[in-house]
């Protein structure tokens, strides 16, 4: 076994470790999905699979939302364990660069990748934030936060800045308008692009038959019964 694969096993089974037990969403399930889709957008980009691969292992060890809102605790976590497993110091900088530029911080906020590894990362991660897993995972992390379905009165917010969005608490509905709805457009590639069209259709389904659920008690012509 190369030196490469063995810090790849090493890391998978690190991170498989470190999310044990973990219900929001942001589970092993989830990095293994993420993993194997950068994979797939990585032979159509050219990218160092290497790279990629390692940066979706540690993109969410340490995601900001767990850490009190710190965004350099994920670039930082991914740069200690690259160094306990003795990656080499380019590949380190590589992947803590990745994980830090990865996350939507807000709608008005871009999030420009630099390099064709961390375009399809994020490509990748952004593709599992969509379509029915996408809002299966919603879900899941607005009910880990206590959060409700849905207030007709809490309006959703285009957040101009991190921070604003950071502190946000809404509905998770809301989190479809500020956040999921968006990203079919944010994609870097054109292959994640075509995927990311049938899963928004998708959300827009289900955001439609929701609606009509939840005005059902004030409207006779909703088609069910």
């Amino acid at each position: 076994m190369s030196e490469r694969e063995q810090i790849l096993r090493h890391t998978e089974a690190y991170v498989r470790e470190q999310m044990r037990g973990e219900g929001t969403g942001h589970d092993w399930w989830h990095v293994h999905r993420v993993r194997g889709m950068a994979l797939r957008l990585a032979r159509d980009e050219s990218a160092d699979p290497y790279v990629v691969e390692l940066a979706a292992l540690l993109h969410d060890v340490a995601d900001h939302k767990f850490h009190g809102g710190d965004e350099t605790a994920g670039p930082r976590a991914a740069r200690e364990w690259l160094a306990r497993v003795d990656a080499d110091a380019a590949t380190i900088e590589h992947v803590a660069d990745i994980i830090a530029r990865l996350s939507f911080k807000g709608a008005g906020v871009p999030t420009p990748m630099s390099t064709p590894e961390g375009a399809v990362v994020q490509d990748a991660d952004r593709l599992d934030a969509i379509g029915a897993i996408g809002i299966a995972r919603a879900f899941a992390y607005g009910g880990s936060r206590g959060r409700p379905l849905h207030d007709p009165d809490d309006a959703p917010e285009m957040h101009d800045s991190f921070e604003r969005y950071k502190s946000g608490g809404g509905p998770t509905i809301n989190h479809f308008h500020e956040k999921l709805l968006l990203l079919r457009d944010r994609m870097n590639t054109a292959a994640a692009r075509r995927i990311a069209d049938s899963r928004h259709r998708y959300m827009q389904e289900f955001l439609a038959q929701f609606d009509r659920e939840w005005n059902a008690a004030d409207s006779f012509s909703d088609g069910e019964g």
